[in-house]
Parts: C-alpha cells; structure tokens; sequence
C-alpha cells in the first residue's frame, strides 16, 4: 500500500476538510503520510497527477469534467467536497462601480480564477437571464485567487467572480458589493468541488484509496456539523484574517458522493456549451468493486 501521498488542494472553503483531517490526525490513524500543496486549477497540476508525483486532486466538478471530455486524463471522482449555498459565490463590483445590475456587465471585464470552470459555468445561466450572451457580451480575464480583491481595488477588472472567504473580505476591505449570487435560482444548491484521482491511480492504489476515503469521510461529518471547526481552520491555510473567517458564508459539505447531484454540472455546461456532449457521471463515480 502506497502511504507517502501528495494532494492538491485549493486555498478556499472547500479544502476546511482536508485541513481538519490533517491537524486530527485522521490520515496518520489510517497509516497515512500526507502533504499538500496549494494549486490554482487541476489544468496547473496535470502533469504530476499523471506521472505519479500527486495522488489526489480537488477539483471543481466543472474543470474535472472539461479535462475528461478533452480526454487529457481520466479521472475518478472520489469524494464529494463542497456544494453552493446563498451569498458564499457571486459577482462583485466595488462600492462607486457604475455596474449596477447584470446587464450593467455588456462589455466588461469579469475576472474569473479558470477560463472554463465554476465561475463561468455559474455565470452563464445568470447572465443569459439579463440578456446577455455569455460567449459575446462579457470578457472574462483570468485571476488567481490571491489577486481577487486587489485586482477590482485596482480596476484592472471591473467585476470578479468571488466564492467566501474572498467575498466577506472584498465586503470588508473594499465595501464590495455582490451584484448577482451565483447560488440562486437556476444554480440554487450546485456541487462545486470533489476529490479526484485518475483512473489508473484509483486502479493501481485501492487501498490507500479506501484509507483515505475513511479518513476525508470524518473530517466531512465534522464539517458538515460543526462550522466553527470550518472557521477556526481557515486562517491556516488562507490569507484570510480569524475575525473574517469567523462571519463568512459558508457552502455545504456533503457527506455522500451523489453522480444524480453532480449530473447537473454536467447538464448545465452542456447547455452553456461547455461540454460537446452529454457526460454520463455515474462512469466517474469510482466504486470499490471496479478496483
């Protein structure tokens, strides 16, 4: 059993489980050495997910899914991580912004941490209500997480897609205002993150797999129950400040990998034109008996 592993994870909400699992000593319990890097984006970690050097990714479902019809990697969802909730995931525009409603975007610049990921995806549907064409009427500039806040301060953008802790700070140290939650509506309740591990990984490595399902499965529980472990963990491993972290809106974690739940990212991206065709999920979910 391979019992060194490398996991990427990105430095938002989403990764609190993880952390927890790390500091409780759930991976060492299951004979489990673990370090993790932060990544920007699966696509940044492609090459090492391939040859071996990292072992588990967290992804959002709808960067997985783009990978997988490109057919760059296969991979396997492995546990679910975190799922959208109200006023934790918007567009935000600084407080004198002349943006004042969706349609307000024709034209602008809306930084976005992946060209095609959760923050597109969740847009779409949004923007098509107001009237506007996705593909047409918006520019999407991409900016890395740590530069959210300090690129709409400087107005090198004129609105960016923030998911909490960023939104809650974008609130606080710029009075940021969210001009249309990417949670509501149409994306009410959407999975955002999972674990992944490619096909061949899940397939050479199933033990260390189902020991690291044990241990992210009790840091999940912990999570899903008690938020002040969430806030307590954050400023960890985020930039973000305790007394910040303390009053953020928080997603969901569920507790159970649901391809019904995680479907809809892949039906919703088909209808935005992510995806060229429909992706059947359930052949994502990675089972114990096909390993």
């Amino acid at each position: 059993m391979k019992t060194d592993l490398l996991i990427g994870q990105y430095p938002g909400a989403d990764s609190a489980p993880l952390f927890i699992a790390l500091e409780r000593g759930f991976f060492k319990e299951e004979g489990l050495n673990v370090k993790q890097e932060a990544i920007q984006a699966p696509q940044a970690v492609l090459g090492k997910l391939s040859n071996g050097q990292m072992d588990v990714v967290l992804g959002s479902y709808a960067t997985i899914l783009t990978i997988q019809e490109a057919g760059t990697e296969k991979f396997k969802y492995i546990a679910d991580s975190y799922q959208g909730a109200p006023k934790a995931f918007g567009i935000m525009v600084k407080k004198d912004s002349p943006i004042k409603k969706v349609a307000d975007l024709k034209g602008k610049k809306i930084g976005v941490n992946v060209a095609a990921g959760l923050g597109t995806l969740t847009m779409s549907p949004h923007l098509k209500i107001a009237g506007l064409d996705p593909k047409k009427d918006v520019n999407y500039v991409v900016v890395p997480t740590d530069q959210w806040i300090p690129s709409l301060d400087k107005g090198s953008v004129d609105a960016v897609w923030m998911t909490d802790p960023y939104v809650s700070q974008a609130k606080k140290e710029l009075g940021a205002t969210m001009l249309v939650d990417t949670m509501s509506g149409p994306t009410d309740g959407l999975p955002i993150t999972g674990w992944a591990a490619t096909e061949k990984w899940t397939q050479n490595n199933p033990k260390t797999l189902a020991a690291f399902q044990r241990a992210m499965a009790k840091a999940q529980q912990i999570a899903a129950t008690d938020r002040s472990a969430v806030t307590k963990i954050l400023p960890t491993y985020t930039k973000i400040p305790a007394e910040t972290a303390a009053t953020i809106n928080l997603g969901n974690y569920p507790t159970s990998l649901n391809a019904q739940r995680i479907q809809r990212v892949a039906d919703l991206m088909l209808d935005a034109g992510m995806l060229k065709q429909k992706i059947d999920v359930n052949s994502m979910i990675y089972s114990a008996s096909q390993g």
